[in-house]
């Protein structure tokens, strides 16, 4: 069970805290990610498209927020998602907290089945490197 943890620059809080609270806005923000259908700002189906090495894999599932506090602008997501197929399941809890000139992301993943084939190195680096660019991404937005 892979722990991540990423901080990133944020150039206006508000304005990143709008994008975190939101996962209409946030899921596009994940390399891959898209909102597939939208029951309400905390909760989607989000599907994400990985590239594990020479496999690529769809995963798709709910993903909420379990809790918002805007006055530290922190949330706390869940996602539980199966891969197309239903050979790999992945899930994972995330933290993202904004403010003081940066965003913080912790994360913690579990990966099943064929995915988790891989080897955890792999999985790590893939998880490490769709952080990366998903906190590039808001710390833009």
């Amino acid at each position: 069970m892979p722990t991540l943890n990423n901080t990133f620059p944020v150039t206006n809080p508000d304005h990143a805290w709008s994008i975190i609270s939101d996962l209409n806005k946030l899921v596009p923000c994940v390399p891959g990610g898209k909102v597939v259908s939208a029951d309400s700002a905390e909760s989607v189906k989000a599907e994400i498209d990985v590239k594990m090495g020479s496999m690529g894999m769809k995963f798709t599932g709910p993903v909420t927020i379990e809790s918002a506090d805007a006055g530290s602008k922190t949330v706390k997501i869940k996602a539980n998602t199966k891969e197309a197929g239903g050979q790999s399941n992945a899930s994972g809890d995330v933290t993202i907290a904004v403010g003081g000139g940066e965003g913080k992301i912790d994360a913690t993943a579990n990966v099943s089945g064929k995915a988790a084939s891989m080897g955890e190195g792999t999985i790590v680096a893939v998880l490490e490197q769709l952080m990366k660019s998903f906190a590039a991404n808001v710390g833009k937005a």
